[in-house]
C-alpha cells in the first residue's frame, strides 16, 4: 500500500482538516478546473457550486484547459467553460469525507473555508482493445489524486 503524501505543509492540525481522493477514475484536467474553482470557498458554497454543476445549472470555468472550447454566456468573468458531472460528483465525496473529518475534530461546519484544493495526475491504465485483422489498439485510463484541506475560521468579537 503506498504512502501518499500532501502538497502543503505547515498547518495547524487543531484548526484545519484534510482529505483525499486518490486513483479517481476522473479526468485530471476537469478536476484541476473544479478545485481552481472551489478553493478559496467556504465548504457549504462549494457543495452548492458541485451539486448545481451536477445539474447542469451552473458551468465551470475552463481556465487552462480550454483549446477548443466554445464560449458561453452564462458564464462570470470567463469565456470558456463545461459541466464535468462525473468530476464534480468525485470531488463532492471528498467534500464529505472533509467535513466528517472536521466534524470528528469538533469543528463547527458551518466556518469551515477551503484553504487548499489540488488535483494531480495519477497512474495510467493501459489496456488493449481489439480491432479487425488479429489487431489491436492502446487504450487508457486516466486516474487522478485529488486533495482538499478546510480550515476553520475565527469569528472575532469587538
Amino acid at each position: 500500500m503506498p504512502n501518499f503524501g500532501y502538497s502543503v505543509f505547515g498547518l495547524d492540525p487543531a484548526r484545519t482538516a484534510k482529505g483525499s481522493g486518490r486513483d479517481l477514475r476522473i479526468s485530471p484536467k476537469h478536476a484541476r478546473e473544479i478545485c481552481h474553482s472551489i478553493k478559496g470557498k467556504m465548504l457549504y458554497e462549494a457543495k452548492e457550486f458541485l451539486e448545481a454543476v451536477i445539474d447542469m445549472r451552473q458551468m465551470v470555468p475552463y481556465k487552462r484547459h480550454n483549446k477548443l472550447r466554445a464560449h458561453h454566456k452564462g458564464l462570470h468573468k470567463w469565456h470558456s467553460g463545461g459541466y464535468p458531472v462525473k468530476a464534480a460528483r468525485a470531488i463532492l465525496k471528498v467534500l464529505d469525507n472533509v467535513e466528517a473529518t472536521a466534524t470528528y475534530k469538533g469543528m463547527d461546519a458551518d466556518s469551515l473555508r477551503i484553504i487548499h484544493a489540488a488535483a494531480q495526475r495519477g497512474r495510467i491504465i493501459k489496456r488493449a482493445m481489439p480491432r479487425a485483422f488479429g489487431r489491436s489498439s492502446a487504450k487508457y485510463r486516466n486516474l487522478t489524486h485529488v486533495e482538499i484541506v478546510v480550515e476553520e475560521e475565527r469569528i472575532s468579537v469587538e
